[in-house]
């Protein structure tokens, strides 16, 4: 078997891509999720790739989760940080539980993560940790102070920890990825998402393959001497 590979979201959108690639790379993949069983039965009835559900909020769920992966399929090298949610609205109208919901799960989700399996990590001297940050995490964005702030920080997450995890053979990134083709783009209203794509130099959506594609790379045996770097993947929208 190949190196054990942990996605978390991993069975829809940008995160069903992501096990793909990575299982196409030759990498025993397991898919994480939080709550659409259907969904997540016939992703493993057409993938073969199995599902664990856990809340990655949760800290002792995640936990418990790396646990019985490790104990199913052996000690996990990759971690893909992918899961996550919105709960938009301007910061007048936002409740707390709206802001703590979107940190806990989209920041949170990558502390315990990394909490579960970057020990284990330094101590075989390999692992990859990539972490799904945001466009809007990058630029801000209107109507999501929360969001954003979660996507934010989780760039510096990752240049912190790449700092923790570099002389013993972890690599830490993220990928910031613009607006892709997924079914959250898909419910804009058409006018809307006009006005997106002409602001998109590239003049299309992004695909989810094309986000798993960066990931595969930076997962990669050969991708060693990349870590700290978050990777635009954006459609040239947004440059610094």
């Amino acid at each position: 078997m190949g190196r054990v590979a942990v996605v978390t979201g991993g069975t829809r959108g940008i995160g069903e891509a992501i096990s793909l690639a990575l299982q196409a790379q030759g990498r025993t993949v397991v898919a994480n999720y939080a709550g659409n069983e259907a969904k997540a039965k016939a992703f493993t009835e057409a993938t073969g790739i199995p599902t664990y559900r856990w809340d990655v909020g949760d800290h002792e769920a995640t936990l418990a989760g790396i646990t019985q992966i490790t104990a199913d399929l052996g000690p996990v090298d990759i971690v893909v940080n992918n899961a996550g949610i919105t709960r938009d609205g301007v910061l007048h109208r936002m409740s707390f539980d709206d802001w703590n919901e979107v940190m806990r799960i989209n920041l949170g989700g990558c502390f315990n993560l990394a909490k579960a399996t970057f020990p284990g990590m330094r101590e075989r001297g390999w692992g990859r940790i990539v972490n799904i940050g945001s466009i809007n995490g990058q630029a801000g964005q209107y109507g999501q102070v929360n969001y954003a702030a979660a996507k934010s920080g989780i760039h510096g997450f990752t240049k912190a920890l790449a700092q923790e995890g570099a002389k013993f053979g972890v690599t830490v990134n993220a990928i910031a990825p613009g607006y892709i083709d997924t079914d959250m783009v898909a419910a804009v209203p058409a006018p809307v998402l006009e006005k997106i794509v002409a602001k998109i130099p590239v003049g299309r959506l992004g695909q989810a393959a094309e986000i798993a594609r960066a990931v595969a790379f930076l997962t990669s045996e050969e991708a060693g001497f990349v870590t700290g770097s978050t990777m635009s993947v954006n459609g040239g929208q947004h440059m610094y």
